[in-house]
């Protein structure tokens, strides 16, 4: 996806970063407080393909691609692929940037490269630093390490828990401290900001205002545990402007189902929760995660477990996943009283609502795969996913088409390489 902030080409945030950086350098070399710069340079990336057996819908792996498996194509490159690139400048012992630039497929069907992360960090002490840019959204327990493929085991993280916050980073600042105990280590985070991203299918875009999230990392020889709340206020301008005003031209009736729905800087609240132990030889996670919006999002509840175990190079791994949503679709307005003239858009309107509630994806996955690390910071892998579509949902499909099943069934088979640099 193609992100920024709203009116601020992605091009001059990153120049404003690097400006900051180098006045800030500066300051440091006139105190005689600099070293040498130390720059190092890391790339990642996947190239998979994917096929659906529901031909009358696409399986994305995000709400911002607008293509994937199934009805765009039968076999899909861009459910997966993607590259990345990441620079990391040491300026002094305390002071240090990076910025990571990832090209995938995008909101606007195109692989314009977008930049991820642009941020500087100034580490006060050990324990303690804050960073000023585009940073992680801690939300998850793989959010630092989401778009590389090579350091988890499946072909990609959950969808039904991964889609309940499908935002990956924000523009604004961030402070973590780090508690010791023995050989327990607890990390806070606590950042602010916002976020502006544009939509698939011709949807419009989505605005994050007043973001702030808190997450803890616990981190125990071979288990770490990961808790985040995150809240913010965000606003479709798209569906305001063409759904919910339709539903105001209605009176009282249509006033009070576009209030009920409507998303104009309107809260939204995310809680995370998941743990993962992984000694060496095999590995279990699990996590869990809450959505709640007094808007057309609704609530909705997502979790999976999964576990594996490494036969040398080779990794069989198993997952089970859950989503569920408490509103998929609603009577609207009540066509019987209106004249003729106004029950043909009326008709129009609520299906639009019901085609929007029935996005609330409810449904579950088992899904069955394997890992081989047939070279060094290289790996394939293979998927199969079952999926069962609650009734009145559309699951995690999107693009539908005349004769999709809300309810159904779909086969995922899913194949990748991974690889670092």
């Amino acid at each position: 996806m193609t992100t920024q902030v709203s009116g601020v080409n992605p091009r001059l945030q990153t120049k404003a970063i690097t400006a900051i950086v180098i006045a800030v350098y500066a300051a440091s070399v006139c105190a005689g407080e600099a070293d040498t710069p130390d720059f190092s340079f890391h790339g990642f990336g996947t190239l998979g393909l994917v096929h659906s057996s529901e031909n009358r819908a696409d399986f994305t792996s995000s709400v911002f691609k607008p293509h994937g498996a199934g009805h765009s194509d039968d076999w899909s490159a861009d459910v997966d692929s993607l590259l990345g690139a990441q620079v990391t400048a040491d300026l002094t012992a305390q002071l240090s940037a990076v910025v990571q630039v990832i090209s995938e497929e995008n909101y606007d069907n195109t692989y314009r490269p977008h930049v991820e992360w642009a941020n500087i960090k100034y580490q006060f002490t050990p324990d303690f630093s804050v960073r000023v840019g585009r940073t992680v959204l801690p939300t998850a327990l793989l959010s630092d390490t989401r778009k590389v493929g090579y350091t988890y085991a499946w072909v990609r993280p959950p969808l039904e828990t991964y889609r309940l916050a499908p935002l990956t980073n924000s523009d604004g600042v961030d402070a973590s401290y780090r508690l010791r105990f023995g050989e327990l280590a607890n990390t806070v985070q606590l950042g602010i900001g916002r976020k502006d991203s544009g939509l698939s299918n011709n949807a419009g875009s989505v605005e994050i205002r007043d973001l702030w999230a808190i997450s803890n990392t616990a981190e125990f020889g071979s288990f770490t545990g990961h808790i985040a709340y995150v809240k913010a206020r965000a606003t479709f301008p798209s569906l305001t402007r063409t759904l919910f005003d339709a539903f105001r031209l209605f009176g009282p009736q249509g006033a009070a189902i576009a209030d009920k729905y409507d998303m104009n800087r309107t809260a939204i609240v995310v809680i995370a929760v998941g743990a993962n132990y992984d000694p060496g030889d095999w590995f279990v996670t699990g996590e869990w995660g809450h959505l709640d919006s007094p808007s057309f999002v609704g609530n909705s509840t997502a979790w999976h477990v999964s576990g594996g175990y490494r036969f040398g190079q080779l990794m069989p791994y198993a997952t089970y996943a859950r989503a569920k949503a408490d509103q998929l679709a609603d009577p609207g307005l009540d066509v019987s009283t209106l004249p003729p003239f106004l029950a043909e858009p009326a008709v129009a309107l609520n299906a639009g609502l019901n085609s929007l509630l029935s996005g609330n994806a409810t449904q579950n996955t088992v899904s069955l795969g394997g890992r081989w690390d047939f070279m060094p910071n290289g790996c394939l892998k293979l998927q199969f996913d079952h999926i069962r579509i609650g009734a009145g949902s559309s699951g995690v499909f999107s693009n539908l088409q005349p004769g999709f099943q809300r309810g159904g069934q779909a086969n995922i088979l899913s194949a990748t390489f991974d690889f670092v640099f």
